[in-house]
Protein backbone atom coordinates (compact mmCIF):
# COMPACT_ATOMS: atom_id res chain seq x y z
CA UNK A 1 0.00 0.00 0.00
CA UNK A 2 1.03 3.48 -0.87
CA UNK A 3 -0.03 6.18 1.44
CA UNK A 4 0.88 10.00 1.29
CA UNK A 5 -1.31 11.91 4.19
CA UNK A 6 -2.72 15.16 2.24
CA UNK A 7 -0.43 17.89 5.00
CA UNK A 8 -1.90 20.81 3.24
CA UNK A 9 -5.62 19.73 3.27
CA UNK A 10 -5.33 18.77 7.04
CA UNK A 11 -3.48 21.52 8.30
CA UNK A 12 -6.11 24.16 6.35
CA UNK A 13 -8.88 22.02 7.74
CA UNK A 14 -7.81 22.62 11.02
CA UNK A 15 -7.29 26.06 11.01
CA UNK A 16 -9.29 27.52 8.35
CA UNK A 17 -12.27 25.67 8.78
CA UNK A 18 -12.29 23.90 12.21
CA UNK A 19 -11.23 27.07 13.66
CA UNK A 20 -8.22 25.15 15.90
CA UNK A 21 -7.00 28.85 16.49
CA UNK A 22 -9.93 29.24 19.43
CA UNK A 23 -7.67 26.87 21.52
CA UNK A 24 -4.82 29.35 21.72
CA UNK A 25 -4.06 30.70 25.08
CA UNK A 26 -6.19 28.22 26.87
CA UNK A 27 -4.82 26.98 29.90
CA UNK A 28 -4.89 23.43 29.40
CA UNK A 29 -2.93 23.79 26.35
CA UNK A 30 -0.66 25.86 27.39
CA UNK A 31 2.37 23.90 25.44
CA UNK A 32 -0.20 23.93 21.82
CA UNK A 33 1.33 26.75 19.58
CA UNK A 34 0.32 27.21 15.64
CA UNK A 35 3.96 26.48 14.37
CA UNK A 36 3.77 23.10 15.60
CA UNK A 37 1.23 21.20 13.29
CA UNK A 38 3.27 20.84 10.29
CA UNK A 39 5.68 19.05 12.23
CA UNK A 40 3.50 17.32 13.96
CA UNK A 41 1.79 16.26 10.88
CA UNK A 42 4.51 15.93 9.01
CA UNK A 43 6.08 13.16 11.51
CA UNK A 44 2.87 11.28 11.66
CA UNK A 45 2.84 10.67 7.98
CA UNK A 46 6.41 9.36 8.27
CA UNK A 47 4.91 6.84 10.60
CA UNK A 48 1.85 6.04 8.84
CA UNK A 49 3.70 5.91 5.08
CA UNK A 50 6.76 4.29 6.04
CA UNK A 51 5.73 1.85 8.58
CA UNK A 52 2.30 1.21 9.16
CA UNK A 53 1.04 1.13 5.73
CA UNK A 54 3.72 -1.19 4.19
CA UNK A 55 2.12 -3.76 6.90
CA UNK A 56 -1.50 -3.19 5.39
CA UNK A 57 -1.91 -6.12 3.41
CA UNK A 58 0.27 -8.00 5.28
CA UNK A 59 -1.82 -7.87 8.48
CA UNK A 60 -4.94 -8.91 6.10
CA UNK A 61 -3.40 -11.77 4.59
CA UNK A 62 -1.89 -13.00 7.84
CA UNK A 63 -4.65 -11.27 10.92
CA UNK A 64 -3.86 -12.42 14.59
CA UNK A 65 -3.44 -15.79 15.70
CA UNK A 66 -4.78 -17.39 18.67
CA UNK A 67 -1.97 -19.79 20.51
CA UNK A 68 -1.93 -21.40 23.77
CA UNK A 69 0.14 -18.59 25.26
CA UNK A 70 -2.44 -15.84 24.36
CA UNK A 71 -2.99 -14.09 21.01
CA UNK A 72 -0.07 -13.14 18.76
CA UNK A 73 -0.52 -9.82 16.63
CA UNK A 74 0.12 -10.04 12.72
CA UNK A 75 3.43 -9.94 11.67
CA UNK A 76 5.67 -6.87 12.34
CA UNK A 77 2.73 -5.08 14.17
CA UNK A 78 4.76 -5.73 17.85
CA UNK A 79 7.79 -4.13 16.30
CA UNK A 80 5.63 -1.27 14.80
CA UNK A 81 3.41 -0.53 17.81
CA UNK A 82 6.92 0.03 19.63
CA UNK A 83 7.78 3.36 17.19
CA UNK A 84 3.55 4.51 17.72
CA UNK A 85 4.88 4.42 21.37
CA UNK A 86 8.42 5.22 21.60
CA UNK A 87 7.41 8.31 19.61
CA UNK A 88 4.73 9.95 22.06
CA UNK A 89 1.54 9.22 19.89
CA UNK A 90 -0.32 8.11 22.70
CA UNK A 91 0.04 10.79 24.71
CA UNK A 92 -0.53 13.53 22.17
CA UNK A 93 -3.56 14.94 23.63
CA UNK A 94 -4.07 13.74 27.04
CA UNK A 95 -3.19 15.78 30.35
CA UNK A 96 0.86 16.67 31.08
CA UNK A 97 -0.34 15.62 34.84
CA UNK A 98 -0.55 12.45 33.32
CA UNK A 99 2.61 12.26 31.11
CA UNK A 100 0.80 14.06 28.16
CA UNK A 101 1.34 16.50 25.97
CA UNK A 102 -1.63 18.52 26.50
CA UNK A 103 -2.14 19.26 23.00
CA UNK A 104 -5.56 19.69 21.20
CA UNK A 105 -7.81 16.86 20.60
CA UNK A 106 -8.88 18.05 17.14
CA UNK A 107 -4.79 17.57 16.31
CA UNK A 108 -4.73 14.16 17.48
CA UNK A 109 -7.73 12.94 15.79
CA UNK A 110 -5.66 14.60 12.65
CA UNK A 111 -2.68 12.18 13.84
CA UNK A 112 -4.92 9.28 14.29
CA UNK A 113 -6.57 10.00 10.46
CA UNK A 114 -3.10 9.57 9.10
CA UNK A 115 -2.74 6.13 11.21
CA UNK A 116 -5.92 4.40 10.62
CA UNK A 117 -6.29 5.27 6.85
CA UNK A 118 -2.58 3.76 6.33
CA UNK A 119 -3.59 0.59 8.36
CA UNK A 120 -7.14 0.45 10.09
CA UNK A 121 -6.37 -2.33 11.85
CA UNK A 122 -3.43 -1.01 13.75
CA UNK A 123 -4.88 1.94 14.33
CA UNK A 124 -8.21 0.20 16.65
CA UNK A 125 -5.88 -0.78 19.20
CA UNK A 126 -4.93 2.57 20.57
CA UNK A 127 -8.23 4.12 19.72
CA UNK A 128 -9.91 2.04 22.35
CA UNK A 129 -6.98 3.17 24.64
CA UNK A 130 -8.25 7.04 24.18
CA UNK A 131 -11.49 6.07 25.51
CA UNK A 132 -10.44 4.09 28.60
CA UNK A 133 -7.63 7.30 29.58
CA UNK A 134 -10.73 9.65 29.23
CA UNK A 135 -12.74 7.59 31.01
CA UNK A 136 -10.54 7.12 33.81
CA UNK A 137 -9.96 11.12 33.90
CA UNK A 138 -13.31 11.78 34.37
CA UNK A 139 -14.85 8.74 36.21
CA UNK A 140 -11.59 7.12 37.89
CA UNK A 141 -10.68 7.59 41.84
CA UNK A 142 -7.11 9.57 42.69
CA UNK A 143 -5.83 5.97 43.30
CA UNK A 144 -6.76 4.54 40.25
CA UNK A 145 -5.63 7.27 38.27
CA UNK A 146 -2.28 7.14 39.55
CA UNK A 147 -2.36 3.24 38.94
CA UNK A 148 -3.32 3.29 35.68
CA UNK A 149 -2.99 6.41 33.84
CA UNK A 150 0.90 6.77 33.02
CA UNK A 151 1.08 3.36 31.56
CA UNK A 152 -1.93 3.46 29.49
CA UNK A 153 -0.78 7.80 28.48
CA UNK A 154 2.77 6.28 27.75
CA UNK A 155 1.46 3.52 25.43
CA UNK A 156 3.17 1.08 27.55
CA UNK A 157 0.22 -0.69 28.68
CA UNK A 158 -3.12 -0.44 26.27
CA UNK A 159 -7.08 -0.52 27.41
CA UNK A 160 -10.32 -1.94 25.93
CA UNK A 161 -14.35 -1.56 25.90
CA UNK A 162 -15.70 -4.38 27.00
CA UNK A 163 -19.75 -4.14 27.03
CA UNK A 164 -20.97 -6.62 24.22
CA UNK A 165 -22.42 -10.43 25.17
CA UNK A 166 -23.61 -12.95 23.47
CA UNK A 167 -27.50 -11.92 24.17
CA UNK A 168 -26.62 -8.89 24.54
CA UNK A 169 -25.71 -6.71 21.72
CA UNK A 170 -27.14 -2.53 21.35
CA UNK A 171 -29.34 -3.43 24.17
CA UNK A 172 -26.66 -3.32 27.18
CA UNK A 173 -29.12 -3.83 29.69
CA UNK A 174 -29.16 -7.28 29.00
CA UNK A 175 -26.19 -8.22 29.77
CA UNK A 176 -25.47 -10.93 32.19
CA UNK A 177 -21.86 -10.46 33.83
CA UNK A 178 -21.32 -10.77 37.60
CA UNK A 179 -19.46 -8.59 39.76
CA UNK A 180 -19.64 -10.81 43.55
CA UNK A 181 -17.67 -8.19 45.81
CA UNK A 182 -14.17 -9.32 47.93
CA UNK A 183 -14.01 -8.62 51.39
CA UNK A 184 -10.57 -6.38 50.53
CA UNK A 185 -13.03 -3.81 48.57
CA UNK A 186 -12.76 -5.57 44.86
CA UNK A 187 -15.10 -7.72 43.32
CA UNK A 188 -14.67 -11.19 40.93
CA UNK A 189 -15.90 -10.55 37.48
CA UNK A 190 -17.38 -13.68 35.77
CA UNK A 191 -18.94 -14.03 31.99
CA UNK A 192 -18.08 -13.81 29.11
CA UNK A 193 -17.74 -10.71 26.35
CA UNK A 194 -18.16 -10.78 22.59
CA UNK A 195 -16.74 -8.34 19.71
CA UNK A 196 -13.60 -7.21 22.14
CA UNK A 197 -11.76 -5.63 20.03
CA UNK A 198 -7.75 -6.28 20.82
CA UNK A 199 -8.71 -7.47 23.64
CA UNK A 200 -6.07 -9.80 24.05
CA UNK A 201 -2.25 -9.11 22.18
CA UNK A 202 1.26 -9.25 22.44
CA UNK A 203 2.24 -5.57 21.65
CA UNK A 204 1.94 -4.75 25.13
CA UNK A 205 2.61 -5.40 28.18
CA UNK A 206 -0.25 -4.84 29.77
CA UNK A 207 -4.54 -4.11 28.79
CA UNK A 208 -6.57 -3.02 30.99
CA UNK A 209 -9.79 -3.99 30.51
CA UNK A 210 -12.78 -1.92 31.20
CA UNK A 211 -15.73 -4.17 31.91
CA UNK A 212 -20.19 -3.54 31.98
CA UNK A 213 -20.84 -5.82 34.98
CA UNK A 214 -24.11 -6.55 37.36
CA UNK A 215 -23.63 -6.71 41.24
CA UNK A 216 -25.65 -8.54 43.22
CA UNK A 217 -29.39 -7.51 43.48
CA UNK A 218 -28.26 -5.11 40.81
CA UNK A 219 -31.85 -3.53 39.14
CA UNK A 220 -32.93 -5.08 35.90
CA UNK A 221 -31.95 -3.40 32.44
CA UNK A 222 -29.08 -0.50 32.23
CA UNK A 223 -30.25 1.03 36.00
CA UNK A 224 -28.54 -1.98 37.00
CA UNK A 225 -24.95 -1.63 35.77
CA UNK A 226 -21.67 -1.14 36.97
CA UNK A 227 -18.33 -0.31 35.22
CA UNK A 228 -14.75 -2.46 36.29
CA UNK A 229 -11.65 -2.03 35.72
CA UNK A 230 -10.05 -5.10 35.38
CA UNK A 231 -6.53 -5.65 34.07
CA UNK A 232 -4.67 -8.97 31.94
CA UNK A 233 -1.82 -8.52 34.71
CA UNK A 234 -2.37 -7.58 38.58
CA UNK A 235 -0.31 -4.28 38.97
CA UNK A 236 1.77 -4.65 42.07
CA UNK A 237 1.84 -1.40 45.06
CA UNK A 238 5.24 -0.16 43.41
CA UNK A 239 3.52 -0.39 39.86
CA UNK A 240 5.03 -3.14 39.05
CA UNK A 241 3.34 -6.12 37.22
CA UNK A 242 2.15 -9.43 39.13
CA UNK A 243 0.59 -12.40 38.33
CA UNK A 244 -1.61 -13.08 35.64
CA UNK A 245 -5.46 -12.40 35.98
CA UNK A 246 -8.10 -14.81 35.58
CA UNK A 247 -9.05 -13.04 32.21
CA UNK A 248 -8.65 -14.98 29.06
CA UNK A 249 -9.34 -14.49 25.34
CA UNK A 250 -11.19 -18.24 24.00
CA UNK A 251 -11.47 -17.44 20.69
CA UNK A 252 -10.98 -15.09 17.92
CA UNK A 253 -14.11 -14.26 15.58
CA UNK A 254 -13.58 -14.56 11.45
CA UNK A 255 -14.52 -11.48 10.03
CA UNK A 256 -14.35 -10.26 6.68
CA UNK A 257 -12.31 -7.67 7.09
CA UNK A 258 -9.90 -5.54 9.43
CA UNK A 259 -8.02 -9.27 10.05
CA UNK A 260 -5.02 -8.03 11.68
CA UNK A 261 -7.26 -6.38 14.58
CA UNK A 262 -7.83 -9.16 17.16
CA UNK A 263 -11.61 -9.30 17.61
CA UNK A 264 -12.02 -11.62 20.79
CA UNK A 265 -13.87 -13.34 22.78
CA UNK A 266 -13.20 -12.60 26.27
CA UNK A 267 -13.47 -15.09 29.33
CA UNK A 268 -13.85 -13.86 33.04
CA UNK A 269 -13.33 -16.20 35.79
CA UNK A 270 -13.78 -14.93 38.73
CA UNK A 271 -11.08 -11.78 37.58
CA UNK A 272 -10.04 -9.32 39.95
CA UNK A 273 -11.55 -5.69 39.29
CA UNK A 274 -12.11 -2.40 40.95
CA UNK A 275 -15.36 -0.03 40.60
CA UNK A 276 -14.71 2.97 38.39
CA UNK A 277 -17.41 5.49 39.62
CA UNK A 278 -20.65 4.66 41.11
CA UNK A 279 -22.75 1.18 41.65
CA UNK A 280 -25.29 0.81 39.15
CA UNK A 281 -24.17 4.12 37.36
CA UNK A 282 -21.56 2.25 35.14
CA UNK A 283 -22.84 3.28 31.84
CA UNK A 284 -22.52 7.16 32.25
CA UNK A 285 -18.98 6.21 33.10
CA UNK A 286 -18.52 3.78 29.86
CA UNK A 287 -20.52 6.73 27.65
CA UNK A 288 -17.86 8.93 28.35
CA UNK A 289 -15.06 5.95 26.64
CA UNK A 290 -18.16 5.70 23.76
CA UNK A 291 -18.06 9.49 22.87
CA UNK A 292 -14.73 8.95 22.52
CA UNK A 293 -14.71 6.15 20.36
CA UNK A 294 -17.33 7.39 18.56
CA UNK A 295 -15.98 10.22 16.80
CA UNK A 296 -12.71 8.25 16.59
CA UNK A 297 -14.57 5.36 14.64
CA UNK A 298 -16.42 8.31 12.76
CA UNK A 299 -12.73 9.42 11.65
CA UNK A 300 -12.34 5.87 10.47
CA UNK A 301 -14.37 6.86 7.66
CA UNK A 302 -12.80 9.94 6.90
CA UNK A 303 -9.24 7.69 7.04
CA UNK A 304 -10.32 4.36 4.57
CA UNK A 305 -12.20 7.00 2.21
CA UNK A 306 -9.13 8.75 1.83
CA UNK A 307 -7.10 5.77 1.36
CA UNK A 308 -9.39 4.79 -1.20
CA UNK A 309 -9.07 7.90 -3.16
CA UNK A 310 -5.44 7.73 -3.19
CA UNK A 311 -5.54 4.37 -4.14
CA UNK A 312 -8.23 4.59 -7.12
CA UNK A 313 -6.54 8.00 -8.36
CA UNK A 314 -3.28 6.37 -8.52
CA UNK A 315 -4.93 3.24 -10.50
CA UNK A 316 -6.81 5.60 -12.62
CA UNK A 317 -3.67 7.13 -13.70
CA UNK A 318 -2.15 3.74 -14.51
CA UNK A 319 -4.72 2.08 -15.91
CA UNK A 320 -5.25 2.18 -19.99
CA UNK A 321 -8.43 1.76 -21.48
CA UNK A 322 -10.23 3.56 -24.45
CA UNK A 323 -9.65 6.77 -26.41
CA UNK A 324 -9.39 10.52 -25.29
CA UNK A 325 -9.01 13.54 -27.13
CA UNK A 326 -5.44 14.30 -27.71
CA UNK A 327 -3.75 11.09 -26.14
CA UNK A 328 -2.44 8.69 -29.08
CA UNK A 329 -3.21 5.18 -28.56
CA UNK A 330 -5.42 3.85 -25.22
CA UNK A 331 -6.14 6.63 -22.55
CA UNK A 332 -5.32 6.48 -18.85
CA UNK A 333 -8.99 6.09 -17.45
CA UNK A 334 -8.25 9.20 -15.43
CA UNK A 335 -9.10 11.08 -18.90
CA UNK A 336 -12.53 9.64 -19.18
CA UNK A 337 -15.29 12.30 -17.52
CA UNK A 338 -17.41 9.52 -15.44
CA UNK A 339 -13.92 8.40 -13.65
CA UNK A 340 -12.86 12.12 -12.96
CA UNK A 341 -16.66 12.50 -11.54
CA UNK A 342 -16.40 9.93 -9.43
CA UNK A 343 -12.93 10.58 -7.87
CA UNK A 344 -14.09 14.26 -7.11
CA UNK A 345 -17.30 12.40 -5.74
CA UNK A 346 -15.15 10.57 -3.27
CA UNK A 347 -12.47 13.48 -2.79
CA UNK A 348 -15.49 16.06 -1.91
CA UNK A 349 -16.89 13.71 0.54
CA UNK A 350 -13.66 12.50 2.15
CA UNK A 351 -13.42 16.80 2.75
CA UNK A 352 -16.43 17.59 4.05
CA UNK A 353 -16.41 14.43 6.71
CA UNK A 354 -13.01 15.70 7.50
CA UNK A 355 -13.96 18.73 8.73
CA UNK A 356 -17.12 17.72 10.74
CA UNK A 357 -14.55 14.96 12.94
CA UNK A 358 -12.04 18.08 13.40
CA UNK A 359 -14.78 20.44 13.99
CA UNK A 360 -16.20 18.22 16.69
CA UNK A 361 -12.74 17.74 18.26
CA UNK A 362 -12.29 21.68 18.53
CA UNK A 363 -16.01 21.99 20.15
CA UNK A 364 -15.02 19.03 22.38
CA UNK A 365 -11.91 20.82 23.66
CA UNK A 366 -13.70 23.96 24.19
CA UNK A 367 -16.35 22.61 26.03
CA UNK A 368 -13.50 21.66 28.72
CA UNK A 369 -11.22 24.33 28.24
CA UNK A 370 -13.04 27.17 27.69
CA UNK A 371 -12.48 30.09 30.64
CA UNK A 372 -16.52 30.88 30.90
CA UNK A 373 -19.75 28.80 31.25
CA UNK A 374 -21.55 30.24 28.60
CA UNK A 375 -19.05 29.44 26.09
CA UNK A 376 -18.38 25.97 27.61
CA UNK A 377 -21.97 25.23 27.35
CA UNK A 378 -22.20 26.20 23.66
CA UNK A 379 -19.10 23.95 22.86
CA UNK A 380 -20.92 21.25 24.68
CA UNK A 381 -23.95 21.18 22.91
CA UNK A 382 -21.88 21.46 19.31
CA UNK A 383 -19.98 18.51 20.72
CA UNK A 384 -23.15 16.94 21.32
CA UNK A 385 -24.85 17.35 17.71
CA UNK A 386 -21.80 16.90 15.31
CA UNK A 387 -20.96 13.54 17.26
CA UNK A 388 -23.87 11.15 16.07
CA UNK A 389 -23.38 12.93 12.68
CA UNK A 390 -19.46 12.50 12.74
CA UNK A 391 -20.16 9.07 13.59
CA UNK A 392 -22.92 7.50 11.46
CA UNK A 393 -22.34 10.10 7.93
CA UNK A 394 -18.28 9.60 8.14
CA UNK A 395 -18.38 5.96 7.82
CA UNK A 396 -21.27 5.48 5.85
CA UNK A 397 -19.21 8.23 3.67
CA UNK A 398 -16.34 5.37 3.99
CA UNK A 399 -18.00 2.65 3.09
CA UNK A 400 -19.80 4.31 -0.23
CA UNK A 401 -16.60 5.69 -1.33
CA UNK A 402 -14.71 2.69 -0.40
CA UNK A 403 -17.32 0.92 -2.90
CA UNK A 404 -16.62 3.80 -5.79
CA UNK A 405 -12.95 2.60 -5.55
CA UNK A 406 -13.60 -0.76 -6.12
CA UNK A 407 -15.79 0.30 -8.64
CA UNK A 408 -13.16 2.86 -11.17
CA UNK A 409 -10.89 -0.61 -10.40
CA UNK A 410 -12.98 -2.10 -12.59
CA UNK A 411 -12.74 -6.05 -12.51
CA UNK A 412 -9.04 -5.70 -10.92
CA UNK A 413 -11.24 -4.23 -7.78
CA UNK A 414 -12.54 -7.44 -7.20
CA UNK A 415 -9.48 -9.30 -6.48
CA UNK A 416 -7.43 -9.53 -4.09
CA UNK A 417 -4.24 -8.11 -5.83
CA UNK A 418 -5.52 -4.78 -5.27
CA UNK A 419 -6.04 -3.14 -2.19
CA UNK A 420 -9.38 -1.70 -3.20
CA UNK A 421 -11.11 -4.94 -2.12
CA UNK A 422 -9.63 -4.80 1.16
CA UNK A 423 -10.74 -0.89 2.00
CA UNK A 424 -14.20 -2.08 0.98
CA UNK A 425 -14.04 -5.45 3.54
CA UNK A 426 -12.36 -3.00 6.62
CA UNK A 427 -14.92 0.00 6.27
CA UNK A 428 -17.72 -1.96 6.49
CA UNK A 429 -17.18 -2.32 9.94
CA UNK A 430 -17.29 1.56 11.21
CA UNK A 431 -20.97 2.15 10.55
CA UNK A 432 -21.44 -0.73 13.44
CA UNK A 433 -19.24 0.06 15.66
CA UNK A 434 -20.17 1.80 18.73
CA UNK A 435 -23.84 2.15 18.44
CA UNK A 436 -25.12 1.30 14.75
CA UNK A 437 -25.62 4.24 12.64
CA UNK A 438 -29.24 3.37 12.86
CA UNK A 439 -28.71 4.28 16.80
CA UNK A 440 -26.91 7.56 16.08
CA UNK A 441 -30.01 8.66 14.02
CA UNK A 442 -32.30 7.97 16.95
CA UNK A 443 -29.66 9.72 19.10
CA UNK A 444 -29.47 12.73 17.11
CA UNK A 445 -33.51 12.97 17.18
CA UNK A 446 -34.30 11.77 20.50
CA UNK A 447 -31.06 13.67 22.61
CA UNK A 448 -29.36 15.84 20.94
CA UNK A 449 -32.38 17.61 18.87
CA UNK A 450 -35.14 17.36 21.13
CA UNK A 451 -33.56 17.10 24.55
CA UNK A 452 -32.17 20.75 23.79
CA UNK A 453 -36.32 21.96 21.88
CA UNK A 454 -33.83 22.50 18.86
CA UNK A 455 -31.68 25.34 19.75
CA UNK A 456 -28.49 22.66 18.97
CA UNK A 457 -29.74 22.73 15.36
CA UNK A 458 -30.88 26.22 15.24
CA UNK A 459 -27.47 27.26 16.33
CA UNK A 460 -25.68 25.32 13.84
CA UNK A 461 -28.23 26.36 10.87
CA UNK A 462 -27.23 29.80 11.96
CA UNK A 463 -23.74 29.32 11.28
CA UNK A 464 -24.49 27.55 7.75
CA UNK A 465 -26.19 30.71 7.15
CA UNK A 466 -23.74 32.90 7.90
CA UNK A 467 -21.43 31.25 5.75
CA UNK A 468 -23.66 31.76 2.74
CA UNK A 469 -24.33 35.02 2.97
CA UNK A 470 -19.74 35.58 3.50
CA UNK A 471 -19.90 33.64 0.08
CA UNK A 472 -22.20 35.50 -1.19
CA UNK A 473 -20.53 38.60 -0.06
CA UNK A 474 -17.62 37.57 -2.16
CA UNK A 475 -19.58 38.00 -5.65
CA UNK A 476 -17.78 35.79 -7.03
CA UNK A 477 -19.62 33.91 -9.32
CA UNK A 478 -19.27 30.28 -8.67
CA UNK A 479 -18.94 31.50 -4.81
CA UNK A 480 -22.72 32.88 -4.93
CA UNK A 481 -23.68 29.74 -6.92
CA UNK A 482 -22.62 27.75 -3.99
CA UNK A 483 -24.26 30.12 -1.17
CA UNK A 484 -27.62 29.30 -3.05
CA UNK A 485 -27.71 25.95 -3.15
CA UNK A 486 -26.30 25.63 0.42
CA UNK A 487 -29.17 28.68 1.83
CA UNK A 488 -31.35 26.17 -0.11
CA UNK A 489 -29.98 23.31 1.68
CA UNK A 490 -30.14 24.95 5.29
CA UNK A 491 -33.90 25.76 4.61
CA UNK A 492 -34.36 22.13 3.94
CA UNK A 493 -32.69 21.04 7.19
CA UNK A 494 -34.51 23.57 9.12
CA UNK A 495 -37.92 22.49 7.90
CA UNK A 496 -37.20 18.79 8.60
CA UNK A 497 -35.74 19.58 12.31
CA UNK A 498 -39.11 21.69 12.80
CA UNK A 499 -41.07 18.78 11.72
CA UNK A 500 -38.89 16.58 13.96
CA UNK A 501 -39.30 18.55 16.92
CA UNK A 502 -43.04 18.62 16.34
CA UNK A 503 -43.16 14.61 15.58
CA UNK A 504 -41.66 13.98 19.08
CA UNK A 505 -43.52 16.01 21.43
CA UNK A 506 -46.92 14.99 19.63
CA UNK A 507 -45.82 11.58 20.61
CA UNK A 508 -45.80 10.39 17.13
CA UNK A 509 -42.01 9.19 17.83
CA UNK A 510 -42.68 6.03 15.94
CA UNK A 511 -42.77 7.89 12.54
CA UNK A 512 -40.37 10.22 13.71
CA UNK A 513 -38.06 7.38 14.23
CA UNK A 514 -38.81 6.16 10.72
CA UNK A 515 -37.50 9.51 9.22
CA UNK A 516 -34.46 9.26 11.76
CA UNK A 517 -31.67 7.87 9.74
CA UNK A 518 -32.78 10.00 6.04
CA UNK A 519 -32.56 13.01 9.07
CA UNK A 520 -29.10 12.39 9.93
CA UNK A 521 -28.01 12.01 6.28
CA UNK A 522 -29.23 15.77 5.39
CA UNK A 523 -28.35 16.93 8.48
CA UNK A 524 -24.77 15.68 7.42
CA UNK A 525 -24.94 16.98 3.95
CA UNK A 526 -25.78 20.71 4.88
CA UNK A 527 -23.50 20.80 7.48
CA UNK A 528 -20.25 18.85 5.08
CA UNK A 529 -21.24 21.65 2.98
CA UNK A 530 -21.06 24.34 5.28
CA UNK A 531 -17.74 23.25 5.67
CA UNK A 532 -16.61 22.92 2.47
CA UNK A 533 -18.17 26.20 1.52
CA UNK A 534 -16.46 28.00 4.82
CA UNK A 535 -13.37 26.44 2.76
CA UNK A 536 -14.04 27.90 -0.47
CA UNK A 537 -14.05 31.45 1.13
CA UNK A 538 -11.24 30.99 3.47
CA UNK A 539 -8.83 29.74 0.96
CA UNK A 540 -9.50 33.13 -1.69
CA UNK A 541 -6.17 33.84 0.02
CA UNK A 542 -4.13 31.29 -0.54
CA UNK A 543 -2.09 30.23 -3.65
CA UNK A 544 -3.70 28.86 -7.26
CA UNK A 545 -4.13 25.41 -7.43
CA UNK A 546 -5.10 25.32 -3.71
CA UNK A 547 -7.52 27.50 -3.93
CA UNK A 548 -9.35 26.39 -6.94
CA UNK A 549 -9.44 22.88 -5.78
CA UNK A 550 -10.88 23.89 -2.31
CA UNK A 551 -13.64 26.05 -4.88
CA UNK A 552 -14.08 23.15 -6.87
CA UNK A 553 -14.73 20.55 -4.41
CA UNK A 554 -17.25 22.94 -3.08
CA UNK A 555 -18.51 23.65 -5.79
CA UNK A 556 -19.13 19.96 -7.15
CA UNK A 557 -20.31 18.95 -3.93
CA UNK A 558 -22.97 21.54 -4.07
CA UNK A 559 -24.94 20.84 -7.26
CA UNK A 560 -24.40 17.21 -6.54
CA UNK A 561 -25.58 16.75 -2.92
CA UNK A 562 -27.03 20.03 -1.41
CA UNK A 563 -28.75 20.67 -4.83
CA UNK A 564 -30.58 17.53 -3.77
CA UNK A 565 -31.65 19.32 0.17
CA UNK A 566 -34.93 20.16 -0.92
CA UNK A 567 -36.44 17.34 -2.46
CA UNK A 568 -35.80 15.36 0.66
CA UNK A 569 -37.61 16.52 3.25
CA UNK A 570 -40.99 14.53 2.14
CA UNK A 571 -38.39 11.49 2.21
CA UNK A 572 -38.30 12.09 5.76
CA UNK A 573 -41.53 13.76 7.32
CA UNK A 574 -43.68 10.84 4.99
CA UNK A 575 -41.01 8.48 4.16
CA UNK A 576 -42.18 6.50 7.24
CA UNK A 577 -45.74 6.00 6.80
CA UNK A 578 -46.19 3.96 3.82
CA UNK A 579 -44.03 1.09 6.05
CA UNK A 580 -45.42 1.86 9.38
CA UNK A 581 -49.47 2.20 7.99
CA UNK A 582 -48.79 -1.09 6.37
CA UNK A 583 -46.49 -3.23 8.69
CA UNK A 584 -49.01 -6.18 8.71
CA UNK A 585 -48.72 -6.84 5.08
CA UNK A 586 -45.24 -6.08 4.59
CA UNK A 587 -44.31 -7.43 7.85
CA UNK A 588 -46.66 -10.05 9.45
CA UNK A 589 -47.12 -7.82 12.40
CA UNK A 590 -49.86 -5.45 13.50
Amino acid sequence: MAYEAPLNDMAFALQSVADLSRLEGLEPFGNYDPELISPILEEANKLARDVLAPLNTVGDAHGAQLTDEGVKAAPGFADAYAQFRDGGWMGLSAPEEWGGQGLPKALALAVMEMFHAANMSFGLCPMLSFGAIEALIAHGTDEQKQTYLPNLVAGNWTGTMNLTEPQAGSDVGALKTKAIPNEDGSYAITGQKIYITWGDHDVAENIIHLVLARLPDAPEGSRGISLFIVPKMMVNADGSLGERNAVKCIGLEKKMGSHASPTCVMEYDGATGWLIGQENKGLACMFTMMNSARLNVGLEGVAVGEAAYQTAFDYAQERKQGKATGVDGPAPILHHADVRRTLTTMRARVAAARSICYACGVASDLAEAAPDEETRAAAKMREDLLTPIAKAWCTDMGVDVASLGVQIHGGMGFMNETLAGQLYRDSRIAPIYEGTNGIQAIDLVGRKLSGTNGESMRVMLGEVEATAASARATNDPQLVQIADRLRAGADALREASDWMLEAMKDRDQEKALAGATAYLALAGDVIGGHFLTRAAVAARGEEGSFRARQLALAGFFAETVLATAPGRVSGITDGGSPFLENSEALFGIA
